[in-house]
């Protein structure tokens, strides 16, 4: 369907219409624009004036063509515009930060994947970096954490960037203990306050103990209540020291990475093949959807352009045939 964005323009088209019939009809007496047919009346030629009429000229093509010249630009003031297909709009995604165990416990392979037994981290690193692909309209970051946490990637709308630093992830680049801790506290930090979605935080780890750095879980997971941050807990494979870990002190009570999923609303989850790790993810992704809002603009294609590139050829056409005659 064809719209004009500045209608006004059109009320010009009867007045050139107009101005341009009067002005061919005028042609006929006129040998070029503006300038009268000049005629040599003589005594001695009176005679023949009754027996010969003048006969009139030919419509002049180089009028006619300024005219359409003079109309298409009109046209093109008008601006004509083809309204198109509806343009999907982009989905309105959350901050989620992954948070990744590096100790080196993590190297275990005690996970199968095509037939061949593969560690946990690189099965891990597989399974999360389709997840970032897959998820547009999310910014994702990437805390790293074992005796320490570092940030590798800030929370990104660059989904190739993330997936890329992910699977750049090693054994042990962080220490060889569990700061749990110290890692939400982190990832906590390079959350936005005041956004649509509640963002959230995935942590995938082998140990369900906090060993090392400075912030407790508990004290991390009073912060991420205040900044109504959701935390999924992953576990990866079972703690092979567990049985062997001793007890905590009465008075020194941390929660562990099912209570932490459960005290800020998030999940906790146990896997210990590719395939279950597989499905916790996707579980996680709809659980924490993006927001797919309805299409309200539609793709438009200006005409302005073309109808401007005829009205200058049509006025070169005309102004070729008027030298053209001149010159004959």
């Amino acid at each position: 369907m064809i719209s004009f964005a500045h209608p006004i323009w059109l009320l010009l088209l009867p007045v050139l219409l107009g101005l341009g019939w009067q002005r061919v009809r005028r042609g006929a007496h006129t040998d070029e624009p503006g300038m009268a047919q000049m005629i040599l009346l003589h005594p001695d030629l009176s005679p023949l004036s009754g027996k010969t009429q003048p006969q009139p000229l030919a419509p002049r093509w180089p009028q006619l063509l300024h005219l359409a010249a003079l109309l298409l630009i009109v046209l093109a003031l008008a601006q004509p515009q083809q309204l198109g297909e509806l343009i999907p709009e982009k989905p309105e995604g959350r901050e989620i930060v992954l948070l990744i165990d590096t100790s080196r416990t993590m190297s275990i392979d005690d996970f199968e994947l095509g037939g061949q037994r593969v560690e946990r981290l690189a099965v891990l690193k597989g399974v999360v970096s389709r997840f970032v692909e897959q998820r547009e309209g999310d910014r994702f970051g990437v805390i790293v954490f074992g005796s320490t946490a570092a940030t590798m990637v800030p929370p990104s709308f660059d989904r190739d960037l993330v997936s890329g630093m992910v699977r750049q992830v090693q054994v042990g680049m962080a220490g060889d203990n569990t700061a749990l801790g110290d890692a939400i506290g982190l990832a906590l930090r390079h959350l936005h306050e005041r956004q649509v979605l509640r963002p959230a935080l995935i942590l995938f780890s082998d140990n369900t103990d906090n060993n090392a750095g400075a912030m407790t879980p508990a004290e991390a997971v009073g912060l991420a209540q205040r900044m109504h941050a959701a935390i999924y807990t992953v576990q990866i494979g079972s703690d092979l020291f567990a049985a062997g870990r001793a007890a905590q002190p009465a008075n020194t009570v941390e929660p562990d990475l099912a209570q932490i999923a459960a005290l800020t609303g998030g999940r906790y989850y146990r896997t210990d093949s590719s395939g279950s790790l597989q499905n916790v993810v996707e579980d996680i992704g709809r659980l924490e959807k993006t927001i797919t809002r309805p299409s309200s603009r539609r793709e438009l294609k200006e005409w302005y352009a073309a109808l401007l590139l005829l009205a200058a050829l049509l006025m070169s056409v005309a102004r070729i045939m008027q030298i053209r005659k001149v010159a004959a």
